[in-house]
Order: structure tokens, then C-alpha cells, then sequence
């Protein structure tokens, strides 16, 4: 049972995580640098998630491995999107993207720890 908890925690976790980045890119100021930094924001901010369903839908070890990888990867790709975005200074922003860099590197720890457990 624990096992299954914690697994749908992770999940609805990064699928929150998914919806604030695209909350916070449609506040987003609009010009020519942030139209292709919220494309690549709201692109990697989606895929932990995703992939990391797709790990827990996987065929084997291998495959749930590569799935835990893209996670980690897209996690880390999240952060340097948030680092590049523009937000004209606004302190609500500025906060939400340091609270999202933040779950951001905590998805990196995470999924770097599941790769551990797993022999990675």
C-alpha cells in the first residue's frame, strides 16, 4: 500500500508542478525572448511527469531506468528555462519561479534517488 501511495504522490506532485509552470508562463510578460523560453518551459515543465508515469507503466528495468533519466533531465532543463525567463522584476514572480527552481531540483534529487534504489 505504501508503495502505491507514494508513487500516486509523486505523480500528482509533478502533475502540480506542471500546472503552475504553465500558470506562471501565461502571466508571463509577453516579447520576443520569453515566446521561445515559455515554449521550452512549458515543454520541460510537463515531461517529469509524463515520463515518470510512463516509468511506472514501463516493460522492464531498462526501460523504466531510461523513463526515471528523461525525468531527471527535463527536471533540471525546467530550471535553466525558469533561470532564463523574463519577468520584468515583479516580486510575485520572482517569487513563484524561485518556489519552482526549487521543486524543480527537489524532482532531481528525487528521481536521481529512485535510479540509486534501482542499481542505477
Amino acid at each position: 500500500m505504501t508503495e502505491q501511495k507514494n508513487k500516486y504522490d509523486l505523480e500528482e506532485r509533478t502533475a502540480i508542478f506542471a500546472e503552475r509552470v504553465r500558470d506562471f508562463c501565461l502571466k508571463l510578460p509577453k516579447n520576443a525572448a520569453n515566446a521561445e523560453y515559455v515554449r521550452q518551459l512549458i515543454r520541460s515543465g510537463s515531461s517529469p511527469g509524463a515520463n515518470y508515469i510512463e516509468a511506472n507503466e514501463s516493460i522492464g528495468d531498462k526501460d523504466f531506468k531510461m523513463k526515471i533519466r528523461t525525468s531527471r533531465r527535463e527536471a533540471k532543463e525546467s530550471s535553466y528555462w525558469l533561470r532564463l525567463v523574463i519577468t520584468n522584476e515583479s516580486k510575485e514572480m520572482e517569487e513563484e519561479r524561485s518556489a519552482l527552481r526549487q521543486e524543480a531540483k527537489e524532482f532531481v534529487l528525487i528521481f536521481t534517488a529512485i535510479l540509486k534504489k534501482r542499481g542505477d
